[in-house]
């Protein structure tokens, strides 16, 4: 490649990738999470989901903090039915900001770390939101099955108001 074909070819990937990185604002997350207190069972409520969620039914993700500070997770849901077959996943959580606890890495397969940001959580800690800087994925979950609508259309509005295309988020059906 001549010299001045070479210069305009680096300088524009140097100016897509710049623009690239600055067009992703960051997620915010919530200033602390009590790890403890987060621990245990929530319904995902509603989602983007991953290629492994599409058709879910009563999803649920359940954490429990091991000794050495890390996050067992099961992942268990329905596929495309309430009667269809169980699925079970068992990502592994790792925070990532001890600070706030509130920014984890999640791995699925070795050596891979997802980002898991904690960006809402109410004061009871009965509902949350897991999003990513990419506003590719999101997890609304709760305690309980099913959320008040008026809880519900606050969660979408913060999620517009992070830069989420809300129509890709698809309510998760939830039957006990």
């Amino acid at each position: 490649m001549p010299g001045a074909v070479r210069t305009i070819f680096i300088s524009v990937t140097a100016f897509l990738f710049t623009a690239a990185c600055a067009s992703t604002k960051p997620m915010p997350t919530v200033p602390t999470v009590d790890l403890p207190r987060f621990m245990g069972k929530w319904y995902v409520i509603a989602n983007i989901p991953t290629f492994i969620e599409k058709g879910a039914h009563n999803a649920i993700e359940e954490y429990t903090l091991t000794p050495e500070g890390e996050i067992d997770t099961v992942f268990t849901f329905r596929a495309d039915s309430f009667e269809g077959k169980e699925k079970r996943y068992n990502p592994r959580g790792f925070i990532f900001n001890k600070a706030t606890n509130a920014e984890w890495r999640m791995q699925f397969l070795w050596p891979f770390k997802s980002e898991f940001l904690i960006s809402y959580l109410d004061e009871k800690y009965s509902q949350t939101v897991i999003a990513r800087t990419h506003r590719d994925y999101v997890w609304i979950m709760a305690r309980q099955p099913v959320i008040a609508e008026a809880d519900y259309a606050k969660i979408i509005a913060f999620l517009r108001e992070q830069g989420y295309d809300i129509s890709r988020i698809q309510k998760v059906p939830q039957r006990w």
